[in-house]
Formats: structure tokens, C-alpha cells, sequence
């Protein structure tokens, strides 16, 4: 519980992760729960957890572009595919797997760094279609360089092994993927306390005023795509080494489309938001398809045939669920579960 007054005298003490002994006791205690989750769900819960994990930490690179920069990108899928494939490539060339991952997410920050340049001084309209142009280059990239990507047949990718140990099953791979998401969303979270993070997020705010202050806004647009890219490279590579194959056709625009849903479902411009965004965004299909499968039969199944058109309503219901929270929630569930947590602390004095 936070205690009657504000007692914070320095900047520091106002910018801190952990607010209170508590919240942090509370987030250790999260973890540990989440340790003992292979020991109590099947091979199915984990891997929508494992889905979870890797696509959490690609949202959270597009949510430090746009919810923290005020950038715009369409092409998050291909630098996620890009980390993918050069993760699977490091791991061929006798590069250990946890090394290969982190190798990957620096080769993409170069790649966003490549495509972030010039679309540094685009903004708008016209940065969209700079992004949506790398999706598509990319795509192609992907198609062609053979030696790269396996070409339509694919790659096969490394297992995660330390020491001679494999971690190729649900039950491990679920703490590789658990450690990754504990570092980079507290790697984010302390970037936003630094005076780079505040000026990606003065030039979200005002980019004039950030001018004015001295903030080179080239500079810092052109690194807000290199650290996205380097989230997604990460998030490409865990995903690489959980299949164990990586297919071109994966990363199209419509994965795009789902990433930035995340970030708008979640919050923009929240760390914990984009976490919260993934989940969501990879549960909703599983709470469908068991609608669907409860609606097996009845005269609604009947009528709409869903389940022969079910991959078609998933879309639908993703597409619905965007434009409901940009009527009703915009700044997404992270602000919603704010304004919970407020509620129950100042009960019965919510007014």
C-alpha cells in the first residue's frame, strides 16, 4: 500500500519502476507463479504462453515506435521474419543459440536502422507508406535470397541448447522465453527513465518544442526504428527456435496489421500495455474457435456455417475488437487496468 502523502523529492524517486516495496514484492511473486506453470498446464496452455512471451516483447519494440516516439509502421512482421531467419542462419554456422538470438536482434536494428534513415523525415501518411514499402522489399528479400531463408522450402532451425542441454520441449523452452521477456521488458522500462527515452517521448509530444529544446529529431526518430527492429529481431529469433522451421510466407502484412493491433489494444505509449496486448491478441482466436465449438449444431451454426468459415470470422472478430477499442478504450487495457487498481486504492473514496 502506498502510504498517506507523496513523499517523492527527487526526480529519480518520481520515475521509478517499483513505486512501493509492495509492487515489487508483487511482480516476484508473479514470476514465481508463472516457474511453476509447466508443472501444472499441458503442452497446449504453455505454448499460447510460449506465443505470448515472443510476440510480447516484438510488440513491445513497435510500442517504443508508436506509443512512445509517435512513429507509424506497417512492417513490424518482417523485421519479426528477419530476426527469425538470421537467428536460424547464425545457429547453421555453429553460432550457440543464445548468443544467435541476441546476433539476430543487433542484424535487425541494423536492417531498422537501414529503413529508418530516410523515413526519419517522413512523417504521416507518407512514413506509412515508407514502412509498408520495407514490408514488401523485405518480403521479397525473403523469396529470393535462398541462402538467407532456405527460399519457399523454409529453414530449419537449431533447438536451444546450453551446455549440452536441449530446451526443444514446451516444459523448457517456456523458461527461455520467460527469462527473455523478464530482461527486455525491464530493459524498456528503464530506457524510458533515461534521457533518451524521455526525448523519444518529447518528440512524440511536440516535436517542435523538442526541436526548440535542442533534441536532434532525426537522430532520435532513426533510433526509435533501430531499438523496435532490435525487439523484433529478438522476438523473430525465440519464435525461430521454438518451431524449429521458419517459412517465408509467415510474415506478410496481415502479421503486420496483428502487431499493431497489439499496440493499440494494449495501450500506446505502455510498457506493460503491449504485454497485455499480445496475450489478448492470441487468446481471442482460442476463445472463438470454443464459441464456435459450443455453437456446433445450433441454429446460429446453421445460419453463419462457422465451422466452415472459421478462420474467416477470427479475422472478423480482430478487426471488430480494433475498432471497438479505438471507440470505446483508445488508450487501451493498460489504462483500464490503471484505472482499476485506482478505484480499489482510494475505495471507498473512489470520487
Amino acid at each position: 500500500m502506498t502510504p498517506a502523502g507523496d513523499f517523492r523529492s527527487s526526480y529519480r524517486a518520481d520515475t521509478t519502476i517499483f513505486p512501493t516495496r509492495g509492487s515489487r514484492v508483487a511482480l516476484l511473486i508473479g514470476i514465481a507463479i508463472l516457474c511453476t506453470c509447466p508443472l501444472m498446464l499441458g503442452r497446449y496452455e504453455l505454448g499460447l504462453l510460449i506465443t505470448i512471451g515472443f510476440m510480447g516483447i516484438a510488440a513491445l519494440g513497435l510500442n517504443i515506435l508508436v506509443g512512445f516516439t509517435g512513429q507509424i509502421s506497417i512492417g513490424h512482421a518482417a523485421f519479426f521474419g528477419f530476426g527469425a531467419f538470421a537467428s536460424a542462419l547464425l545457429a547453421e554456422h555453429h553460432v550457440p543459440v543464445p548468443i544467435a538470438i541476441w546476433g539476430a536482434g543487433l542484424m535487425t536494428a541494423v536492417v531498422g536502422l537501414v529503413f529508418g534513415a530516410p523515413a526519419a523525415r517522413l512523417k504521416g501518411l507518407y512514413l506509412a507508406i515508407a514502412t509498408l514499402a520495407a514490408q514488401f522489399i523485405l518480403e521479397d528479400f525473403f523469396a529470393r535470397a535462398r541462402w538467407f531463408t532456405g527460399g519457399v522450402a523454409g529453414r530449419i532451425t537449431e533447438p536451444y541448447t546450453v551446455f549440452g542441454v536441449s530446451f526443444d520441449r514446451e516444459e523448457t523452452y517456456f523458461y527461455v522465453v520467460l527469462a527473455h521477456v523478464v530482461l527486455m521488458f525491464l530493459a524498456a522500462a528503464n530506457l524510458m527513465r533515461t534521457r533518451d527515452g524521455r526525448a523519444l517521448v518529447a518528440v512524440r509530444d511536440h516535436y517542435l518544442s523538442a526541436e526548440i529544446m535542442g533534441i536532434n529529431l532525426a537522430y532520435y526518430r532513426t533510433l526509435s526504428f533501430a531499438i523496435s527492429s532490435f525487439f523484433a529481431g529478438v522476438g523473430g529469433a525465440l519464435y525461430a527456435h521454438y518451431l524449429l522451421f521458419v517459412s517465408v510466407e509467415a510474415f506478410n502484412i496481415l502479421f503486420s496489421i496483428q502487431f499493431l493491433a497489439m499496440v493499440i489494444i494494449g495501450g500506446l505509449g505502455s510498457v506493460m500495455g503491449s504485454l497485455m496486448g499480445a496475450a489478448f491478441m492470441v487468446l481471442l482466436p482460442e476463445l472463438v474457435q470454443v464459441g464456435a465449438d459450443l455453437l456446433a449444431g445450433s441454429a446460429i451454426d446453421r445460419a453463419l456455417k462457422l465451422g466452415a468459415s472459421i478462420s474467416f470470422l477470427r479475422e472478423m472478430v480482430v478487426g471488430a475488437a480494433i475498432i471497438l477499442f479505438l471507440i470505446f478504450e483508445p488508450d487501451g487495457l493498460a489504462h483500464r487496468w490503471r484505472l482499476v487498481k485506482a478505484y480499489w486504492k482510494l475505495y471507498p473514496y473512489s470520487h
